[in-house]
């Protein structure tokens, strides 16, 4: 299936792309793990703009809302700052030997980012070029993260150590933050989401396919829901905060009722990861071993595209760029 038959079909333009003359502009930013480069996606004409050299084995990717600028981190090779202007790499950012760096999310002019080496979680302002701070979470394999609306709180998974933190206090930063750590009640905690309304952290559960439901208030699972699943890497809220996609990279995509805790459904895909378009309507799947990403209609729940991403890409986390 290629998205140019699909076109011709009609299906795209008439079912998930009806909302793209309101976002013509906008762009889909999909890391090429396997080609370590960042690829910049027309996701109305699901295309390939273009290629910029970046990090080697890029894992995460966030950009500056008014699209100027993407940062991209690899867990060996620091942070690139990139131009998406000129498309091109403006510097490197090195936390420092062994740092690890992992997950990062753009908000407020800043640059907040993971990194496992350190138990640790840091701000880094591109205009300054440098680093506000780093916070010391003493958890092992501080992985991916998410922070509140109001910037104040981030929450991290910590793999090895099978932990979550929750660090209130953050946009004020040192030394008036409070850090929280919760046991996530199963096995290397990894992918995680808040809820739209800030009440809820899911978070999956890798080597025990389940998922973790945190109570913010309280600061406590409250929920555990054991799925049985493969290898849960990844997991996502849909913007009403009624479902809850799951990415299982060795099997499918499940879409849960966030409200019932139940399936209500599953895509035959083993994606590495897994994006929900801010409209709800669309979800990208990156299926990494197949050097594409599959658009997925959430109210069929039926993949009805694909943007191939070239041989040998390997294609992984992404990040929604909106347009004007």
């Amino acid at each position: 299936m290629r998205w140019t038959a699909m076109l011709g079909a009609g299906v795209f333009l008439a079912g998930v792309g009806a909302a793209a003359a309101q976002t013509r502009d906008a762009r889909l930013l999909v890391l090429l793990r396997d080609a370590s480069a960042l690829a910049v996606v027309d996701p109305a004409a699901g295309t390939v703009l273009g290629q910029v050299a970046t990090v080697q084995g890029p894992h995460e990717v966030a950009a500056t809302p008014d699209g100027k600028l993407a940062f991209v981190a690899s867990p060996s090779d620091g942070i690139s700052v990139i131009d998406l202007e000129t498309m091109t790499e403006l510097r490197r950012l090195d936390v420092g030997r062994g740092s690890v760096p992992h997950d990062v999310r753009f908000a407020g002019g800043r640059l907040y980012f993971t990194v496992e080496g350190y138990k640790a979680i840091g701000r880094y302002d591109p205009e300054a070029d440098e680093v506000d701070w780093l916070l010391g979470l003493g958890q092992d394999g501080a992985h991916m993260m998410v922070l509140s609306r109001d910037r104040d709180t981030i929450f991290t998974a910590n793999r090895e150590s099978d932990t979550l933190s929750v660090v209130e206090g953050a946009a004020a930063g040192p030394p008036d933050w409070r850090v929280t750590t919760i046991p996530a009640a199963g096995a290397y905690p990894e992918g995680l989401d808040l809820s739209p309304d800030g009440a809820e952290l899911w978070t999956a559960t890798r080597n025990d396919g389940g998922v973790s439901i945190v109570d913010v208030a309280s600061k406590a699972v409250t929920e555990r829901l054991e799925l049985g699943l493969a290898d849960p890497n990844r997991l996502a809220f849909t913007p009403d905060g009624a479902r809850v996609l799951i990415s299982d990279s060795a099997t499918s995509v499940v879409v849960m009722d966030a409200a019932s805790r139940t399936e209500v459904g599953r895509l035959d895909l083993a994606p590495n990861a897994v994006l929900v378009r801010p409209d709800g309507a669309v979800a990208f799947a990156a299926l990494r071993g197949d050097d594409r990403v599959a658009v997925i209609d959430l109210e069929s729940l039926e993949v009805v595209a694909e943007i191939p991403t070239g041989e040998g890409s390997g294609p992984g986390c992404m990040f929604w760029l909106a347009g004007d």
